[in-house]
């Protein structure tokens, strides 16, 4: 059992942001998000992150992929507007 996942209203927040562009969508995008803020918050490789969130270079190659069309800029704005609380980033 992983410490720290993402609650129901947290991942309920999160969700709409990650509507499927193009291309293939991972099976998950919770475990995504809940393995890239757990290796936000423990500091770990990539390559160190546990079995339970799957393959780490295909929960790197997604959170790239993030990255690169700015979801994570615009769901940290968001979360500044609305002052949610992100307890996983502290």
């Amino acid at each position: 059992m992983i410490r720290g996942l993402l609650t129901d209203d947290e991942w309920a927040y999160f969700e709409p942001f990650l509507i499927r562009r193009a291309g293939r969508p991972p099976r998950n995008h919770r475990r995504v998000m809940d393995a890239t803020f757990w290796l936000m918050r423990t500091g770990a490789p990539w390559r160190d992150l546990p079995e339970e969130f799957g393959n780490w270079n295909s929960i790197f190659r997604q959170f790239r992929r993030w990255a690169d069309s700015g979801i994570w800029d615009v769901m940290l704005e968001a979360s500044r507007a609305a002052a949610w609380p992100i307890r996983h980033c502290r």
